[in-house]
């Protein structure tokens, strides 16, 4: 999962205010809705005295929304200036309206867009439409792209020039094909996509795969559904995407319940709050796991995300005087970040009998060698 539009919390000061809201609006009468689901959240907000400026920068990213979301993420620094503010991929589970020392980003995880980057492509003759998503930050890019429009139909001349004609249409399909599949090339490589999902006319569908570099096509996923052409449905596709996206997640979780299954037969991923938070001070965690309802354990961490202590008598030994207590998966995701561990969250009954956090480690030690 790219984290990057999460990092920000990492240079900013708290106290955190994190505000998750439906912002969806379709129409005026919506657009009347929002405004009262904002009024809502804000009042919430200022009841918890937030520092200055706070209330105010919330309520006008809310506000500011296109109604091409359905739901949005914002933390708010204790300067009153945000520093994360991210569409989710659906309404929230529930709203959330914040004020700690710590920003809580799991119910910001558990929605956060960009979990698997990948690309579709919906092809005519002339050229394509594509769109990159789950990049960077969640960031979702379109572009098309379009030849040579002559001969892109083919006629019947009646003629001695039928046969050059329909060559030509045929070189045309071909040319075309082999500019959408350049670029198609070029994003798919740049953002490390999964999947390529290539969708529209059937014709110019094979086309493009065929000329696609070799790693790419191997990445090519195709569907009857969806066209170029004005009004076309895209319905079919977005659908299809979504279980592509889906089904990558399900297999990523499997790996990773697997791995953590093996804890200890190969010291390569620990369970549990202390073997995790050693771990995590030493850089060695690859892919941090929470558990969808983290429960209520607590850790001190100070102004270093790595400086972890299960108390604050813990924390001074670590030679940090000065620490701030705060539920353990926020203590655990900001160290993650820092150390630029990926994150996995999993449904509480999916994770091993009675564990809340594990993680996959990027080497073995001492400490971690026959961990029972």
């Amino acid at each position: 999962m790219d984290l990057s539009a999460l990092t920000p919390v990492l240079t900013a000061a708290g106290p955190f205010t994190t505000v998750l809201l439906d912002v969806t609006h379709t129409d005026e009468s919506a657009r009347t809705e929002l405004e009262l689901r904002v009024r809502a959240a804000t009042e919430q907000l200022a009841d918890l005295a937030p520092p200055a400026g706070v209330v105010d920068a919330v309520r006008e990213r809310l506000l500011a929304d296109d109604g091409s979301h359905t739901g949005r993420a914002l933390v708010a620094a204790g300067d009153g200036s945000v520093v994360v503010d991210v569409p989710l991929t659906g309404a929230p589970v529930s709203d959330v309206v914040d004020l700690a020392p710590l920003p809580d980003l799991l119910p910001v995880l558990r929605q956060l867009p960009g979990r698997v980057p990948h690309v579709v492509v919906v092809v005519d003759r002339l050229g394509a439409d594509v769109v990159v998503a789950g990049g960077t930050g969640g960031d979702r890019a379109e572009e098309s792209v379009d030849g040579d429009a002559q001969y892109v139909h083919k006629v019947k001349t009646g003629g001695i020039g039928d046969l050059s004609v329909q060559h030509s249409t045929e070189d045309v399909w071909r040319a075309n094909a082999k500019d959408v599949a350049e670029r198609v090339g070029q994003v798919a490589e740049r953002t490390g996509a999964r999947f390529v999902l290539v969708a529209g006319d059937p014709r110019a569908r094979p086309l493009v795969v065929d000329q696609l570099p070799v790693g790419v096509r191997d990445l090519v996923v195709t569907t009857d559904e969806g066209g170029r052409g004005a009004g076309a449905d895209r319905s079919g596709v977005e659908r299809r995407a979504a279980e592509l996206v889906a089904e990558h997640e399900a297999r990523q979780a499997a790996a990773v319940r697997e791995q953590l299954d093996a804890a200890g037969a190969h010291g390569l991923a620990v369970q549990g709050v202390g073997p995790v938070v050693d771990a995590l001070r030493k850089g060695q965690v690859e892919t941090l796991v929470l558990s969808d309802d983290p429960g209520d354990d607590e850790l001190v961490t100070g102004a270093d995300p790595t400086a972890i202590g299960a108390t604050a008598e813990e924390l001074r030994g670590l030679g940090v005087a000065d620490g701030v207590t705060s539920p353990a998966d926020r203590v655990l995701l900001r160290a993650a970040l820092a150390t630029d561990a990926d994150v996995v969250v999993l449904p509480a009954a999916a994770m091993p009998a009675g564990v809340d956090v594990g993680a996959v480690l990027r080497y073995a030690d001492a400490s971690t060698t026959d961990r029972p």
